[in-house]
């Protein structure tokens, strides 16, 4: 099976911009490259890699550290497929009991509780990864991270709150100070989040406007600042 970067992004769900940066980052490489027209090609093995992939992002652990497992001699990639299916199914059965619940009570027919069995796996496989690589740097700069997480959003705000300043002062999104700023809110998130390449940046500027979700955040500061930065974004990636 031999399969194109968008068909691949398709059957795992998982965007292009992403697998551009798994690859930059040595994560999950295509198993060939076109030396013409540098067009990424993925196969069965890239499936496999990706799924392992997925299901130490499910437990929570950062990149550098599912990198640094799956590199790992010891590493067991048999048992991590068959966990992740476990794991998959009592999150299947935990959303079913979770609509059935719903259910019930929009009948009056009281609360179901939810089954129990999909969050006492993810602790129990994730406490299990921290036994065996928690000695790790990688390990130990994830928790680290995930520590930090509202000292690095309250970061994240005043950065958003700034580029609403600049908005509010008239600053193009051609100007200097709007490209700084740019630069800032990159470095932001590479120093708290994750590495934030020019490319990721630019999918992020259009998510700012896309997705609801992000907008509304955005524009606490000021109305229009999620469109603001979006455009502040473009004009610094072009």
């Amino acid at each position: 099976m031999k399969m194109q970067i968008k068909e691949f992004a398709e059957l795992t769900g998982v965007s292009v911009r992403t697998l551009h940066y798994y690859d930059e980052i040595g994560l999950l490489k295509p198993s060939e490259v076109d030396a013409q027209n540098g067009y990424r090609f993925y196969d069965e093995r890239s499936l496999e890699r990706m799924q392992e992939i997925l299901f130490y992002r499910e437990l929570d652990f950062s990149l550098k550290t599912i990198a640094q497992i799956l590199s790992s001699p010891d590493y067991d990639k048999q048992q991590a497929l068959t966990r992740q299916r476990k794991l998959l199914l009592a999150k299947k059965e935990r959303l079913e009991r979770l609509i059935d619940a719903l259910d019930s009570m929009e009948k009056g027919e009281g609360f179901m509780k939810p089954n129990n069995e999909y969050e006492d796996l993810k602790n129990k496989y994730a406490e299990e990864v921290r036994q065996r690589w928690g000695s790790t740097d990688a390990y130990k700069e994830s928790q680290q991270r995930n520590t930090d997480f509202s000292q690095a959003a309250s970061l994240l705000d005043a950065v958003f709150e700034e580029f609403a300043e600049l908005d509010r002062s008239g600053t193009s999104p051609d100007d200097e100070a709007a490209k700084i700023q740019v630069e800032k809110l990159q470095r932001c998130i590479t120093d708290n989040f994750y590495t934030c390449t020019n490319e990721i940046l630019a999918g992020l500027g259009q998510m700012y406007v896309a997705d609801v979700r992000f907008k509304n955040y955005i524009d606490k500061h000021g109305e229009g600042t999620a469109e603001f930065v979006s455009q502040c974004i473009k004009s610094y990636c072009k």
